[in-house]
């Protein structure tokens, strides 16, 4: 029973009991209700039955107070002309062209048009240039770009279909006594979030494109899938001059573009960060607590069939590869 229904419930009780005993100042004062209640709810009753006797919300908007409607238009428009602009800068731009409106009033028509957060009024005017083909002013434009490197700064990351982005990153795995010194290098297409994983002994330039050249580039091929662009941070490993190394050449010739993280911001490559965490704590620290490795070949055999495991319980159907890319 619902909230609505004992309230109903509890009405009709009313009524019920002072029809019963005769007598509505006994009935009220049994139930708990004022006798002007009582006849509201007998009224009520009466002129629509049991629906009627639900509970009217007191809270009525106090319309005299509200905005005119052109000034409610010009903020609007307004909004949609300098999403970047606060509530306090709004109110006095409005003002210089005649239309006089404090800043509170300002966020009182942004929340009654959900347009009182910078992220909604952006959302808003791309939603409108979409419908009305509009032609972006210079602010706008702005504001848009700001929003997107708010977005990267923050670890979110645009990507439009399978192949669009990849992000690859180097995961320092441990010092393994009788295999050495463990490197994973470790690529993920960031909107099919489908993981490609391989263990070196070294960091360097050779093995960041050798995971490229030997299961990345063949396993998207394979699927008829061209990798546009790949993120990287700013290691010594992904960047240098491409005359001279060996990961900037293999990307010139397979014509992938590349991008790096900003300097100090590990969060921008956040994807493979989270990975290599869920990685760590559900095959890592378990694989080494059941199974004493030998060499790195082991270690890998046993990575591939964690990676098997993950990418179709954990990505979904990999066959999106195939029905969503451009």
């Amino acid at each position: 029973m619902t909230t609505e229904q004992k309230i109903i419930k509890n009405k009709l009780g009313l009524l019920k009991l002072a029809e019963t005993l005769g007598s509505v100042s006994r009935a009220c004062k049994v139930m708990g209700y004022s006798r002007d209640s009582f006849y509201r709810f007998k009224q009520l009753y009466e002129q629509g039955g049991e629906m009627a006797l639900q509970e009217i919300s007191r809270k009525k908007p106090c319309i005299k107070n509200r905005v005119e409607p052109h000034v409610e238009e010009a903020v609007v428009a307004f909004a949609f002309e300098y999403p970047a602009y606060g509530q306090l800068r709004v109110s006095n731009e409005l003002k210089k062209r005649g239309v006089f409106i404090s800043p509170c009033g300002v966020r009182c028509v942004w929340l009654r048009h959900d347009l009182e957060t910078f992220k909604k009024r952006l959302k808003a005017l791309e939603a409108k240039a979409a419908q009305e083909n509009l032609i972006f002013t210079e602010e706008q434009l702005q504001a848009l770009e700001r929003a997107k490197q708010e977005k990267e700064a923050q670890g979110e990351i645009e990507t439009l279909h399978p192949g669009y982005l990849g992000s690859q990153d180097t995961y320092y795995v441990g010092n393994l006594k009788g295999v050495g010194r463990i490197y994973q290098q470790t690529f993920i297409d960031t909107y099919a979030k489908v993981a490609f994983v391989k263990l070196y002994d070294r960091k360097n330039a050779l093995v960041a494109a050798d995971l490229l050249n030997d299961r990345v580039v063949p396993w998207y091929e394979e699927q008829g899938v061209k990798i546009q662009r790949v993120l990287t941070d700013r290691g010594t490993e992904y960047c240098g001059n491409r005359e001279h190394h060996e990961y900037q050449l293999y990307l010139a010739i397979e014509n992938i573009d590349h991008s790096k993280t900003r300097a100090k911001s590990p969060q921008s490559n956040g994807i493979c960060e989270r990975f290599h965490r869920t990685m760590l704590n559900e095959f890592y620290q378990v694989a080494f607590r059941k199974k004493l490795y030998g060499s790195l070949e082991e270690i890998q055999t046993d990575a591939d069939a964690w990676i098997q495991w993950y990418n179709p319980e954990l990505c979904g159907d990999l066959a999106i590869l195939n029905l969503m890319a451009p």
